[in-house]
């Protein structure tokens, strides 16, 4: 996540900014609570992203099924490379053939409050991520309440898992992946993204 190189870095070599219309970015710390997104992603392989605002940029897991309100269930989620914190608001296509290629849909978006601690002792979410454990309290349109990720397996195939909390937002019956498809910026859904050649709201 990041690995040895300057932020940003691997996820600007990745991109072709004359093709695509994703954001350069800059590394740039927000204020006031830091933010959390979940983008459906269309790509190749459809899954969602779930990124948090972490020391000026967007910490990134890809997870294949979506985030679920059922503590019982757990997904996996797989580091990707640090995103610009702009990227949080990005929605539209990226042309196929390029690194990622496909729509990109503002699934959820809101800010989350860093509940980890080690023994009893709270840690900040660079340390926790470290550690290989993050806690954190989401407040958003469709996600809310308590979540945790969790490495299992490190190395050229690392891998966390992403798992809701037991509290009151947790709800076993909802499907919200499914059940609410909409994008939280625009309302639209995958296909009207799609059929935008610019992205742009309408």
């Amino acid at each position: 996540m990041g690995g040895g190189e300057k932020p940003l870095q691997e996820y600007r070599g990745r991109r072709d900014f004359d093709r695509t219309a994703e954001p350069r970015g800059e590394v740039r710390h927000g204020s006031g609570r830091p933010r959390f997104v979940v983008q459906h992603h269309a790509a190749r392989a459809d899954h969602y992203d779930f990124r948090l605002e972490v020391d000026g940029v967007l910490k990134s897991w890809a997870v294949p099924k979506g985030p679920s309100t059922d503590p019982r269930v757990k997904r996996l989620a797989v580091p990707t490379e640090d995103h610009p914190l702009d990227y949080a608001d990005f929605e539209g296509t990226i042309p196929a053939g390029d690194y990622g290629g496909g729509t990109v849909l503002v699934w959820d978006t809101g800010t989350y409050e860093n509940t980890t601690d080690k023994n009893g002792r709270a840690l900040d979410m660079a340390e926790g991520l470290r550690h290989g454990h993050v806690s954190v309290l989401l407040s958003g349109t469709k996600l809310s309440g308590g979540y945790a990720l969790n490495r299992f397996r490190t190395g050229d195939e690392e891998a966390w898992l992403l798992v809701k909390v037991k509290d009151a937002a947790a709800d076993a019956r909802r499907r919200p992946t499914s059940t609410e498809p909409e994008s939280v910026r625009t309302g639209r859904d995958l296909g009207e993204v799609a059929r935008d050649a610019d992205g742009a709201a309408p």
